[in-house]
Parts: C-alpha cells; structure tokens; sequence
C-alpha cells in the first residue's frame, strides 16, 4: 500500500505583497504640488495644477492607508518581516514622511486636520528615528545592506519644519524647525560618506534597488528647503547646497540613464519622485536669489522633469494593478 501526500500551497492574502515603499509616491506628489504652488506664486502658473495634484496626494494617500492597514490586519507576518529587513525596513520612513508633507496640502482647507497629522508625523518621524540609529550601533551590519535607504530614517527628520510655515504653531514648537535641520543635516554627512563608499567598493546593486540611487540627492535638495523654512531667508549656504544638489542630480540622472532597458518596471521607481520634486521646490526657491534668466529656466527644467517623471510613474502603476500586476510589480 502506498501514501501520497499532496502539498497544499498557502493562500495568498489580501494585498501581502503591497510594499510600504509605496508611500514614496505621496510624497513625490506632495512634492511636485509644493513645486507647482511655488511655480503659482514666482511665475503666475495656473493655480488649479498644484490643487489638483494636491488633491490627487491625499486621495492616494488615504488609499494607501487603508490597503496598507488591510496588509497588516491580514498579513501581520509580511508586514513584520518587512519591518526587520535590513533594507526594507528603512522605507517605513516614507509613510511617516508623507504625514509630514501631506499638511502642506490639507493645511489651507482643514488646518486642525493638517496640524494633527503633522503632529503625529513629527512624533513618529523622532522615534523611527531613534529606533533605526539604535538598531545600527546595536548590531554588526552587512556593508552590502547600506544602500540609499538608510538615508530615509534620520535624514528624513528633514521633512518636519517643511509644513511648519502654514500650519499656524505657537512659538513654543518653533524650536523643532532646528531639530529637523540640525539632525537630519548631521546625519546626512556619515551616512552619505557610508552608502558611497558601499558603491565605490561593493559589487553594484541589484536592479530592483537602483532606483534608490536617486535618494542620495534629498540631503541637499530637501536641506535647501529645510534651511530656508528656518532660518527664513536665503544666503550663501543655501545658494551653495543648490549647487551641490544640482551637481549631485546631474551624476544620478546619469546613472539612472540605462534603467528603461536594464530590468522592468517595479513600484520602487517611485523612490526618484520625491528627490525630483525637491530640487524643483529648491529650483523655485532659488530665482528669488539669483534673478537670472538661467535660475529662471533651470528652475522650469527642473519642475518640467518632475512632472513628466511622476505623471509616468503614476500611469504606469495604475495601468499594472488594473491588469493585475501588483505582485509582479513588488517583485
């Protein structure tokens, strides 16, 4: 007499295969709405661009809640595996991140809503924070683990005076404007020497991560940003860290420039929107500095790129998970 035994294969459950690095798309549209409002106010653009993609942001931002939130409740598992990944679990950030940034948006039509998920970001963003510096001193780590995603946790503490300006604080929280900037500026500069070392000596990245290459332009994007939100006025140190930035985007992009034929599309693309959509926010900061016809025209190329990236990004997702792609696509 024989015995088979037949494997049964595991369920799959409702949406265990959505990354939490999807949240990397609110904040690039935040961003690009940022941008495009500043492009409203410099130049006269059309106003109904940056509310529409405002309203766009928070109405993914919210979707992604829930489907995230229904990830968790399903597939707590999938979601704790995530969270101690040595890289994954960087991107968590990026949920949090986008909490900071969505009230530049929610702010001039619900400013109680807007202040109380900033709070809750502001909260988070310093405890993710200490958790992932903690973690690394803690314990012995790969040098292959350090990719461009070990920025988002401290550097991202970036983020957190960047609503300030519209959310009507009292004076008293105005000292989290230097918290964000003194932090987030710190710990840009270490970790920034590790991860380009960890590219000039390690084998390449995998395909999938390349995109995140692009990560290593928030320090100097976002920082220019975040220090003239605090120190309220734009002087050489800012004018400098443009430059840098500029410099830093050029070698990126042409890295980046063999992506389309390299490996197929994944969701993690959506990690340049955001460093993107910074430098066109510092792009439009800067034509007040510089008064040039070129500030002027770099600033329009830098918001131009921006938005035909993310309007690419955006497509190309929608179309994949209405054709059912969503696995394949977080592959």
């Amino acid at each position: 007499m024989t015995t088979s035994t037949t494997l049964v294969p595991t369920a799959e459950r409702p949406l265990q295969y959505l990354p939490i690095a999807l949240f990397g798309s609110i904040m690039g549209l935040t961003g690009l709405s940022s941008a495009w409002h500043l492009a409203h106010a410099r130049f006269g653009a059309p106003a109904w661009i940056y509310q529409v993609i405002g309203a766009i942001a928070v109405v993914a931002f919210i979707a992604l809640l829930c489907a995230y939130g229904v990830k968790l409740f399903f597939s707590t598992d999938a979601v704790r595996t995530e969270f101690n990944h040595p890289i994954a679990s960087n991107l968590f950030g990026t949920l949090i991140i986008s909490a900071l940034l969505v009230p530049l948006v929610i702010a001039p039509v619900v400013l109680w809503l807007a202040q109380a998920i900033w709070a809750i970001g502001v909260v988070a963003m310093i405890l993710f924070a200490w958790r992932m510096v903690d973690r690394w001193i803690s314990n012995l780590q790969a040098p292959e683990h350090a990719t461009p995603a070990w920025i988002v946790p401290v550097v991202g503490l970036l983020d957190v005076p960047l609503a300030m300006p519209v959310l009507e604080l009292p004076p008293e929280l105005q000292v989290l404007r230097l918290v964000g900037l003194a932090i987030g500026l710190f710990f840009s500069v270490p970790l920034f020497t590790l991860i380009f070392a960890r590219l000039m000596f390690q084998p390449r990245m995998p395909p999938a991560l390349q995109p995140t290459l692009l990560i290593l332009l928030a320090p100097f994007s976002v920082g220019v940003s975040t220090y003239v939100v605090t120190v309220g006025r734009i002087d050489t140190f800012a004018e400098a860290l443009y430059l840098l930035a500029l410099f830093m985007l050029a070698v990126l992009v042409g890295q980046l420039r063999s992506l389309l034929r390299c490996c197929p599309f994944r969701v993690g693309w959506w990690a340049v929107s955001f460093p993107l959509a910074s430098m066109a926010i510092a792009g439009m900061h800067m034509v007040e500095a510089f008064q040039s016809p070129v500030a002027d025209a770099v600033a329009w190329a830098l918001l131009a790129f921006a938005t035909i990236v993310i309007a690419w990004l955006a497509w190309r997702t929608l179309s994949g998970v209405a054709r059912g792609e969503l696995k394949a696509l977080t592959a």
